[in-house]
């Protein structure tokens, strides 16, 4: 059985916005959703970044069923994982059993603004393992302390701690991430998802949960919604490790500035067809993936919820073995 849901994209609504989309999602049928949790938005032009911690607390009062994850946290350096042991914690008691935890190694985009260095992938793949230690510790319960190489915690308790705890999933776009995604984690989370990396995951051991993104963006025609894509999200044709080095949105905005409707295109399903989305869906089912959660780009997401309500979501359920 596979799970279709929704991606709340931080950089591109406000924090009342995003409260008001998780609601429609969960209306429309999206059995889970992931929101984005950054510092800055990759261009200025998205406009946005709202603290995605206080957002998660608006949406545990205006969904019922809907679960939801942060897609994802990186807990190494803008948070120390002492403090996301209860941030992660107190959401988790909001959301009884509707609560997962998606951490990764992070952007230099939103991780820099302490003054801290931008550590090398192998060192961030090690401090995301010792990471996601305190914060397993922490929640046992009672006072822990901590000595490790890159992090301390002093005789530290969470009081409130849900039960059950939240599921932690760990985000991997390279075989040796979902290697530790298999070693550490309770699931995968996949922003760049392929079936290499899904391999990866299982040959390691893995067995838990897949989640795997993908960006949309639909419009009443395919000529707007390229248009409307490359306005966007002009980074979907970033190659390679920049989306993770570049520490500003004018870097990515000069990073983009040859970028051309056709380029973005490659990355980004810009259809007014509801069978190439429901083909590209379907593509991620077979790579592996049993939950697939669908980022619409640019402002009009109610045309999208509209969209996928009446055409994408029945034509799924009729050709894939999928959750309502």
């Amino acid at each position: 059985m596979i799970e279709i849901g929704y991606a709340l994209s931080s950089e591109e609504h406000g924090p009342n916005e995003l409260v008001e989309l998780a609601r429609r999602a969960e209306e429309v049928g999206f059995t889970f959703a992931l929101i984005s949790d950054h510092y800055h938005p990759w261009i200025d032009h998205q406009g946005h970044s709202p603290f995605a911690w206080s957002v998660l607390g608006g949406i545990a009062h205006v969904t019922e069923r809907l679960r939801l994850g942060t897609g994802v946290t990186c807990p190494m350096m803008r948070y120390h994982p002492a403090m996301l042991a209860q941030m992660a914690a107190t959401i988790g008691a909001m959301m009884p059993n509707r609560f997962f935890l998606g951490v990764g190694t992070g952007e230099n985009l939103n991780e820099h603004i302490l003054g801290a260095r931008w550590p090398s992938a192998p060192e961030r793949r090690e401090m995301l393992e010792e990471a996601i230690t305190v914060l397993r510790l922490l929640w046992q319960g009672g006072e822990q302390s901590h000595q490790g190489r890159h992090y301390t915690v002093d005789h530290a308790r969470v009081y409130d701690l849900p039960n059950p705890l939240p599921p932690i999933y760990v985000a991997a776009s390279g075989e040796l991430a979902a290697e530790l995604a298999a070693h550490v984690g309770d699931g995968l989370v996949s922003v760049g998802p392929s079936a290499d990396v899904v391999n990866a995951y299982r040959a390691a051991g893995g067995t838990g949960p897949r989640y795997g993104q993908v960006h949309v963006c639909w419009a009443p025609t395919d000529a707007e919604a390229r248009r409307v894509g490359r306005e966007w999200w002009p980074t979907a044709a970033v190659p390679g490790e920049l989306s993770q080095e570049l520490p500003l949105p004018r870097h990515f905005e000069q990073a983009t500035q040859d970028v051309t409707e056709d380029d973005v295109a490659k990355t980004l399903v810009c259809s007014a067809d509801p069978e190439v989305h429901v083909a590209k869906l379907q593509e991620l089912a077979q790579a592996g993936f049993d939950h697939v959660y669908v980022a619409q780009v640019g402002p009009n997401q109610e045309g999208f919820f509209r969209f996928y309500e009446r055409e994408v979501l029945p034509r799924l359920r009729r050709q894939l073995d999928v959750a309502a």
